[in-house]
């Protein structure tokens, strides 16, 4: 996969801010996605389409971390943390869960992101969760990988 690294968003995240993200979406994320965001924290890909049942999808953008996303008024509104508290109750089946099991980790061109889901397993597969169909505590989603590595090789320019 090819980034356009003049949109990385400094300062990259560490493994202790990695850790306090994850202690807060109660999740582990895969050591592949972990070292791909401390590399390319918030980064437009120039590899960012990808196909799944015969429609093509455009990611925009992968979302970051920041310690304080209101000091960065532009990537702000891109931190996994500040986007999960603008579409949580629709991400999420189980309104007594404590913590995430659905995670978004890109933005889509169309409104919808490429998720993390944890739901099934503690390894997660990717997803597309859809923004406009799913409503509260009742997300809709479609498996496009097994895992993070799976999708990252499906990206094309």
């Amino acid at each position: 996969m090819r980034l356009d690294v003049k949109t990385i968003v400094l300062p990259l995240p560490s493994d202790e801010l990695l850790g306090v993200v994850e202690r807060s979406l109660r999740v582990s994320f895969p050591e592949a996605y972990r070292l791909f965001i401390k590399e390319n924290n918030g980064a437009v890909p120039i590899t960012n389409l990808f196909s799944f049942n015969q429609h093509d999808y455009l990611i925009e953008k992968f979302l970051c971390v920041l310690d304080e996303s209101e000091s960065d008024p532009i990537n702000g509104w891109y931190d996994i943390e500040v986007t999960i508290a603008q579409v949580g109750d629709r991400l999420t089946d189980n309104e007594d869960l404590v913590g995430m099991n659905v995670v978004p980790i890109a933005a889509l061109f169309s409104g919808d992101f490429i998720c993390l889901d944890f739901r099934e397993t503690e390894e997660p597969t990717v997803v597309i969760w859809f923004n406009e169909e799913s409503e509260e505590f009742s997300p809709v989603t479609q498996r496009v990988a097994l895992n993070i590595s799976e999708f990252f090789e499906m990206l094309r320019e």
